[in-house]
């Protein structure tokens, strides 16, 4: 099966090289965007005939709009190549596979039709996907600061409401939600980029909402045939410390990971097996060879 590897980054090029010589075959191809704020310079060293370093860049913030435009850009560029890709991965920089690349390969090739995502109608307080995340207008980074003054004065005085009635915009689409990292079929990603032509208003709607990258394409697949054919995501992540952002991974997850042949963690979002962790670092490089050792010694291969 062909893999197109879908990878958002903004630093650490030296683990970014790592992940990429871990999942690197004849089948895969990555398409590499970096964060427009960062210097790319650094990460151009990375060569490779399926290394594809996306030229339009976007300025990436936490929570914004920016973090789906990217991932548009790159799905486009994978699906308008001539390769032909069966499976569309999204990553980022920081993320490591937990299985060698031709474990993942196989795995992908024994369910072809099977799409992986973190799915939750909202709200879900259990996966902290609240209904504030659609009623709630938010400002975007780049809008003009005279703009946002007079969207909050307009607030204050009572032209603008202060909450949005988001089934105005999104019609008889219920709204779905989860994380950001998938792995999709290719007739799964062609119709969330027909969605995305064709449904401008639900589109800009979410514009302007908290972490659009964890409802907006959980909605339009929620709201599909793709729905049944949906399991939860295959990146682990550790949020139980809390915050705005997941753990780096350490000993002790290593640790966990070694305990079992799959990794396969059961929690809001069901259980699955896990194919990916993060988060990693530059650092990370004796906790990377570990974990290199940790999979050859379990053949997962």
């Amino acid at each position: 099966m062909k893999i197109a590897y879908l990878v958002l980054a903004h630093n650490n090029p030296a683990h970014l090289r790592r992940l990429i010589s871990a999942l690197s075959t004849s089948a895969s191809h990555f398409f590499i965007h970096i964060d427009q704020k960062s210097k790319i310079d650094p990460f151009l060293s990375i060569k490779g005939n399926n290394i594809h370093f996306i030229q339009q860049r976007v300025p990436v913030f936490w929570g914004d709009f920016s973090q789906v435009e990217a991932t548009l850009i790159l799905l486009r560029a994978a699906l308008s190549d001539r390769c032909g890709f069966e499976r569309f991965v999204l990553l980022s920089g920081a993320d490591y596979p937990l299985r060698s690349a031709s474990s993942i390969e196989q795995f992908f090739d024994d369910r072809p039709n099977q799409e992986f995502m973190n799915l939750v109608a909202m709200p879900s307080e259990a996966a902290g996907k609240l209904i504030s995340r659609l009623t709630t207008y938010k400002q975007r980074p780049g809008d003009p600061l005279i703009t946002r003054a007079m969207r909050k004065v307009l607030m204050m005085a009572g032209v603008v409401p202060h909450t949005r009635d988001y089934k105005v915009y999104l019609g008889d689409l219920a709204p779905y939600a989860g994380s950001t990292w998938w792995a999709l079929s290719r007739q799964a990603c062609d119709f969330i980029l027909a969605f995305v032509t064709r449904e401008t208003q639900a589109v800009q709607f979410f514009r302007n909402t908290l972490c659009p990258d964890e409802s907006l394409f959980h909605t339009i697949l929620g709201n599909s045939h793709f729905k049944s054919r949906i399991a939860r995501n295959l990146t682990y992540t550790d949020w139980y410390a809390g915050g705005a952002s997941p753990a780096y991974i350490t000993e002790k997850h290593l640790a966990s990971f070694q305990a079992r042949t799959w990794f396969a963690p059961d929690d809001t979002y069901g259980a699955g097996e896990m194919l990916f962790a993060r988060k990693f670092a530059d650092a990370s490089v004796d906790l990377v060879a570990r974990l290199d050792r940790q999979i050859a010694e379990k053949k997962l291969g």
